[in-house]
């Protein structure tokens, strides 16, 4: 097969929740167990740092893989979804798999792939495992999928573990309450293996602190050892770190105010990292965090597209996301806002809806999946919440739309899902 027939077999052939949903979740690891197992166990093949929560688990990954760079380690990244290709899933310091080798795996793989029919996901964390104990990586960071305890990466046995924050996502699969997704998400803890947590919550600190004593693991809520303080201008990097009784600045190209909440959680794994003996100076974490989309092309965090009008676009796609997005959006001076919207038909819209600003300007779009929400569905919806505005299904003819008809003082946002973003032309 080339690189077109064998992309067509990973999409077609096989379920993929980015794509249709409840239908591809696994409940169990016995599909990936198999896979590895087949592999020659690829996963014990190279170190790794295993990263799960709700928001902030893509961009603290890309932020920690960037530093590792920086300190001149070969690094392998496992994030998942892509926004444009495929490839960019499986990354080794910031270059994404070689077309070769997608077709290698699938080739040398495939009668046995087709043997137990393996989801989507599944596929693609054992292709990455494979490729980076090929490739002899020093170490990977692999962001967990959804959840934790039944996510295809939680067969790894990583030098430590991350847990960014807890909020209302993927219920259907993790629970209705932030204590029992919490659980979820704990399941990456190992026995032994330390575990960071970047935000202290009152519902789910006795979660992590029963199962790390469980698993005799030392846990480390990073906001006890790091104070961050963000300055004062909007659309800015700029932080005031504070750890015991030393203090420095650092610049994070990553602009999200949101990203505050990541960067505590970030910082303490790379000190875990060197108390193990990695070798990461303060220079290479001012630098990894200064270059995180330059060394590993993170996309789509608070991404600025155009100016008069300005044109921000967020993968942020939960209430948690939502919610951090308009107080940022609210720092901004502007006449009037767009927003140019869709989402998925599995998440809790209500949540969402109800806290999207009433006087703006909607362009309801849907993302080419099937699990896009019909923008017209999505439309009606909206207008339970007083949120008015045009049906125009296409993505960018959405945007187009609201180009043309915004002023140049005007801001149009771009979101609601991943999809969405993933589908902006000019990203």
């Amino acid at each position: 097969m080339n690189y077109e027939h064998t992309l067509d077999y990973l999409f077609n052939a096989l379920p993929m929740f980015q794509r249709v949903g409840a239908s591809a979740f696994k409940k169990d690891l016995s599909n990936t167990i198999a896979l590895c197992n087949h592999l020659n166990n690829p996963q014990h093949k190279f170190k790794s740092i295993h990263v799960a929560g709700t928001n902030g688990k893509g961009s603290s990954s890309h932020a920690i893989c960037s530093v590792l760079i920086e300190a001149g380690y070969k690094v392998g990244l496992y994030t998942s979804p892509h926004l444009k290709t495929f490839t960019e899933r499986i990354k080794i310091n910031g270059q994404e798999i070689p077309d070769a080798d997608v077709i290698a795996f699938v080739a040398e793989n495939k009668r046995f792939l087709d043997e137990i029919k393996p989801s989507f996901f599944e596929m693609t964390v054992g292709m990455a495992f494979w490729y980076f104990a090929k490739e002899k990586v020093d170490i990977a960071v692999i962001e967990v999928g959804m959840g934790g305890r039944l996510d295809s990466t939680n067969v790894i046995q990583p030098e430590v573990c991350l847990i960014t924050n807890i909020g209302y996502d993927h219920m259907q699969f993790l629970g209705d309450t932030l204590e029992a997704i919490a659980g979820e998400k704990a399941g990456i803890i190992k026995e032994n293996t330390p575990v960071v947590i970047s935000q202290r919550q009152a519902a789910t600190t006795p979660v992590f602190q029963a199962i790390a004593a469980e698993k005799n693991a030392p846990i480390y809520f990073a906001e006890d050892f790091i104070q961050i303080e963000k300055a004062a201008t909007h659309n800015s990097g700029s932080y005031q770190i504070r750890i015991s009784d030393k203090q420095f600045q650092l610049e994070l190209d990553l602009k999200g105010n949101y990203q505050q909440k990541n960067l505590a959680g970030i910082i303490q794994t790379i000190q875990v990292l060197r108390d193990l003996g990695y070798e990461i100076t303060q220079e290479h974490l001012k630098c990894g965090l200064n270059k995180v989309v330059k060394n590993t092309g993170l996309k789509g965090r608070w991404q600025q597209l155009g100016d008069n009008p300005m044109i921000i676009c967020d993968t942020g796609h939960n209430q948690d996301g939502i919610s951090q997005i308009l107080n940022q959006i609210n720092e901004y001076t502007f006449n009037k806002l767009w927003m140019v919207i869709g989402m998925v038909n599995d998440k809790d819209l209500d949540k969402v809806l109800a806290i999207l600003p009433k006087e703006a300007d909607y362009i309801f779009v849907e993302a080419k999946i099937p699990r896009a929400l019909p923008a017209e569905e999505l439309a009606i919806l909206a207008k339970k919440y007083k949120l008015q505005g045009l049906v125009i299904s296409d993505v960018n003819m959405g945007l187009e739309y609201a180009k043309k008809n915004a002023a140049q003082d005007d801001l149009i946002f771009i979101g609601g899902s991943t999809f969405v973003v993933a589908e902006i032309n000019d990203l």
